[in-house]
């Protein structure tokens, strides 16, 4: 019985989760300067990773992906469809993935030490930026180094707020849920 009950909380935290992604991923700003427009969804992202862990937060975030692919709107500017992962913001949004993975082994694994689940999370913005940039020049025609300062520069500080915000709410809620036996 407890183990039903375990996955029947645990999948419908995986639909709220997604859920939350495809309401905070189409919120958006365009930013003249560039195609990359601001957005909350890695913000989301790490609630998931915090609230799932990083298996079920991955599950998450690929079931979101998978619902824009086709055709819901719930990438930024709330648009959908396979052109939007081949367009300009395409390798963020697959860099959401290693994102997850990586903040949430991070947060799995060192939960209590809050200096390295941000160090964690702060890897995984560096690898799903890795991942926007490197797409951004190649579709652009840019270099590296102007991919860079038009798809990562200009959000630092707004993906720092947004790091140190999911930090303190994400380990706010994985606690409470704990002490509810939600999450093991």
């Amino acid at each position: 019985m407890a183990v039903n009950k375990t996955r029947t909380y645990r999948l419908a935290l995986i639909g709220v989760m997604t859920a939350i992604l495809c309401v905070l991923g189409p919120l958006s700003i365009p930013l003249p300067f560039s195609p990359v427009p601001l957005s909350l969804t890695n913000f989301a992202v790490f609630l998931a990773v915090f609230l799932l862990g990083w298996k079920w937060g991955t599950v998450s975030c690929i079931v979101y992906l998978l619902l824009g692919i086709v055709g819901v709107p719930v990438f930024s500017g709330f648009s959908g469809g396979p052109a939007k992962l081949l367009g300009p913001t395409g390798g963020y949004l697959i860099g959401f993935v290693f994102l997850a993975v990586i903040s949430g082994i991070f947060i799995e694994k060192f939960e209590q030490k809050r200096y390295i689940v941000a160090a964690g999370m702060a890897l995984g913005m560096l690898v799903d930026d890795l991942f926007g940039t490197v797409w951004l020049a190649y579709l652009m025609k840019l270099s590296f180094g102007q991919a860079l300062m038009m798809g990562v520069v200009p959000y630092l500080i707004g993906d720092a707020v947004k790091l140190i915000i999911a930090l303190l709410l994400g380990s706010a809620l994985r606690c409470r849920l704990k002490n509810l036996r939600i999450l093991a």
